[in-house]
């Protein structure tokens, strides 16, 4: 008998190849290396800090640095911890130190909350100390969806330690950030606010954040511009209120948001 379907496939196996090579030779790969080399030290891990207790930094989430280098993004929901005033506790950001003879050395700076934006979950801390290298803003209002990011953090950073990862996804689409459902009992509280307040986009992804990523930099992976803040609570939780188990799709606040929050915070 003879194969009638060997040609084609032979002819789809070269077109496979070409293609992989193809994209194996894009310059974009090599543009991203370089960026995300660059991001990462602007990315820190977020936390709280107190001097009397072991280990004295407690992890929370993820911020990225801006404007000059002393503000610190993150979620507003990552800073709903209650300090302990008695214990001198203290919001604090932790920056990884790459030490050769220590990996796990890293360095530990206090900050204050100083700005917060509850209808869009984001919240800004001033550092004290050298100012870290900004990430600059991008126009987020241009992103369109099949558009290739990347995002840095640190995804479940109390049990992995200080040591930022890297995600690439697309986005998967631009979608109201709340979604009227159909019966009032899959209203939650929170749908319920959000839906008052007022609607805006967000940017889906098909992608995994991991708890710990929330705060994380959403940004193009040749500029390195950041259009976005991934956000792992505050917007699942509003677009899936009627889901006993929320979903693994991840998604990011605008950058609009964040601009207009420090415009308020100059």
């Amino acid at each position: 008998m003879v194969n009638r379907s060997s040609g084609w496939q032979r002819r789809f196996s070269l077109s496979l190849l070409c293609a992989l090579a193809l994209a194996a030779t894009m310059p974009a790969s090599a543009g991203a290396i370089e960026t995300i080399q660059r991001v990462k030290g602007s990315v820190v891990a977020v936390g709280t800090f107190e001097r009397t207790r072991s280990p004295q930094f407690q992890f929370l989430g993820t911020g990225f640095a801006v404007e000059d280098g002393s503000l610190i993004v993150t979620n507003a929901h990552v800073l709903t911890r209650v300090l302990d005033p008695a214990q001198r506790e203290t919001y604090a950001i932790l920056i990884p130190q790459p030490d050769k003879d220590d990996p796990n050395k890293a360095q530990v700076r206090e900050a204050t909350q100083v700005a917060t934006d509850a209808d869009s979950d984001l919240a800004l801390l001033k550092i004290s100390g050298p100012a870290l290298s900004p990430l600059k803003l991008g126009q987020s209002g241009d992103v369109k969806e099949g558009q290739e990011v990347l995002f840095t953090g640190y995804p479940i950073g109390a049990i992995l330690g200080p040591h930022p990862a890297t995600h690439r996804a697309i986005i998967a689409s631009v979608t109201p950030i709340a979604i009227p459902l159909s019966r009032a009992g899959e209203l939650s509280q929170q749908t319920i606010r959000r839906l008052s307040a007022g609607q805006y986009p967000v940017f889906q992804l098909d992608a995994t954040a991991y708890p710990g990523n929330s705060g994380s930099p959403l940004y193009d992976p040749v500029t390195g511009e950041v259009i976005g803040v991934i956000n792992k609570v505050f917007v699942q939780g509003t677009k899936e209120a009627a889901l006993t188990q929320p979903s693994g799709i991840t998604y990011a606040v605008p950058a609009s948001h964040l601009k207009a929050l420090l415009q308020q915070a100059r």
